[in-house]
């Protein structure tokens, strides 16, 4: 949730700083030998990372899916949304959420919460800070981590485009 709320301010940072610094210890524990998917600091980056993605990939969805509901300037927001997600810059929804942050910021709240807890119900776990797709061939699980991710924008693009679905 933390990773969603505010798209990059400090509420996100909170929840970023936390998991990048639990990783020195993280890494400490994978070079004495204990296996990158069972350092819990791991799992917890993996969660941050794919519920930060989430926000810009869950809004580039939902502009694709009900293209009605958006004026140009989203429709151009969500196609730069795509790659922003793709690299972790959970930033590329602070469009979404400046126009209408009643419907976008829950769902993806929403949304970003489904993904982090598929993902830490998948045991994924990522010794890198950042990198988004980028750092996919560090995850533990990969394809397991890729569907909470896409399941988790799913879930923001429906709720997003029913809520603003029921103005219309």
């Amino acid at each position: 949730l933390m990773m969603a709320f505010d798209m990059g301010g400090p509420v996100n940072k909170v929840a970023y700083t936390f998991a990048t610094t639990g990783l020195a210890a993280g890494l400490e524990l994978a070079a004495a030998g204990t296996p990158v998917g069972e350092v819990g600091q791991f799992k917890i980056m993996a969660i941050v990372m794919a519920a930060g993605m989430v926000p810009p990939i869950g809004m580039a969805l939902a502009t694709v899916l009900n293209k009605k509901l958006y004026d140009d300037a989203e429709r151009e927001n969500g196609k730069a949304g795509w790659l922003l997600g793709a690299s972790f810059i959970s930033e590329g929804a602070i469009p979404f959420a400046a126009a209408d942050p009643t419907r976008v910021i829950p769902s993806i709240m929403v949304g970003s919460a489904v993904t982090g807890g598929l993902v830490g119900l998948f045991g994924n776990a990522i010794p890198a800070p950042h990198g988004g797709i980028f750092v996919f061939p560090l995850v533990t699980n990969v394809f397991a981590y890729i569907a909470a991710i896409l399941i988790g924008a799913a879930v923001t693009a429906f709720m997003v485009n029913f809520l603003k679905g029921m103005n219309k």
